[in-house]
């Protein structure tokens, strides 16, 4: 699930507030670069010593200016500006991918108070409660159906039919049929449970559950909003970041280290030598983590629903999902607090604006009306 670091920095303004979440690992730069940065030093090291103990004093004289060479060619390498632009798109991909994912909770509030147990003075029956689970389960399904074909954890989950038959999200009679019409036409079949869901609406209207076509068009307005965000996460994953975009970043930034194992070279008994022979390419170092971090963020998010620290936990909202749409069309359905019997005592009177607060989280600050006056 994504990494949240939110509640530990609630005064970015304290001295300190973000040096805490430096050390953490999950998530972190270093859990992501630390393979490459360890390879990358091997072969820095092994480079130095080549040097050092193979080389003659002729073979170093040519080394030297092949270090020269890739030194000041490397840094002609605009790494910062194509890896800067790749990060910001893919980024701005990720948080767009997350904002499609469609919440049931409003669809449950509409089908809650639109579909009652019984119509006018009717008693209940169980009619109107099988049509708002029923809808409920069908948006859940499609959901899933959808995350399936993008996400790698949601596949492992429910990786056939079956197992949404064994989940409850689906019967038996409709994989039946939803795979006859695989069988017919193999392509993602996501919409399918929302159109036995305006199927189940537009009977509820016939029968009169449903009391105004106005309120029928507002639950369709909904469903097709949710069809539509699926849709867009399909669109999202068939359509990728241009492959050649990607190969393009990546062969930038390694090339730019490679050419660096040799010209960030710090060597002994270089002519007119402005660095001193230190052991350990700190600054090489800090660059490497740097960058590579910088385009590991990008390979990170390229695909949210993956099995990455920051990847969205898909199964947790499945499951957060189908509660909340029961919890809210059944549990409690026409279940409300007794507004006339609790208008007395302790509760909250309309004549009193002023909510009391416990001294310890009042906030002695104020926010001070600057008055301006007219001449």
């Amino acid at each position: 699930m994504t990494v949240s670091y939110a509640g530990e920095v609630p005064n970015g303004s304290s001295f300190g507030c973000f040096w805490r979440i430096l050390w953490k690992w999950r998530g972190s730069v270093y859990k992501l670069v630390w393979r490459e940065l360890i390879a990358y030093l091997c072969l820095y090291y092994t480079i130095n010593l080549v040097y050092r103990f193979v080389l003659n004093e002729q073979q170093q004289l040519i080394f030297t200016k092949v270090r020269i060479y890739f030194g000041q060619q490397g840094e002609s390498i605009p790494m910062s500006f194509v890896l800067g632009f790749y990060v910001n798109k893919v980024v701005q991909r990720w948080w767009e991918q997350y904002r499609l994912l469609p919440w049931p909770d409003t669809l449950a509030l509409f089908i809650s108070a639109a579909i009652p147990n019984a119509t006018g003075g009717a008693t209940k029956n169980e009619t109107g409660r099988l049509m708002r689970r029923n809808i409920m389960r069908y948006m859940v399904l499609a959901y899933v159906i959808t995350l399936q074909r993008i996400s790698l954890r949601v596949k492992r989950r429910f990786p056939t039919t079956q197992h949404l038959v064994d989940a409850g999200l689906m019967h038996e009679s409709e994989s039946k049929i939803f795979d006859a019409l695989n069988a017919k036409s193999p392509m993602s079949k996501y919409w399918m449970p929302l159109v036995w869901a305006t199927n189940i609406i537009n009977r509820a209207r016939k029968e009169g559950l449903i009391t105004s076509d106005h309120i029928v068009q507002t639950i369709l307005m909904e469903l097709s909003d949710i069809r539509r965000r699926l849709g867009g996460l399909i669109g999202y994953d068939t359509v990728c970041v241009p492959l050649v975009y990607t190969q393009v970043v990546t062969l930038v930034l390694y090339t730019y280290f490679i050419a660096a194992l040799v010209g960030r070279q710090m060597l002994p008994n270089m002519p007119d030598a402005k660095d001193p022979d230190l052991y350990f390419p700190f600054f090489t170092v800090l660059q490497f983590v740097f960058y590579v971090g910088w385009l590991k963020v990008a390979e990170v998010l390229i695909n949210p629903f993956g099995e990455d620290d920051d990847d969205i936990e898909l199964n947790w909202l499945i499951d957060r999902h189908i509660k909340a749409a029961y919890l809210i069309v059944d549990e409690m359905h026409e279940e409300h607090p007794d507004c006339c019997a609790i208008s007395t005592g302790n509760v909250w009177c309309p004549k009193s604006y002023h909510i009391p607060s416990p001294l310890s989280i009042i906030d002695v600050r104020s926010p001070k009306v600057r008055r301006k006056i007219i001449k």
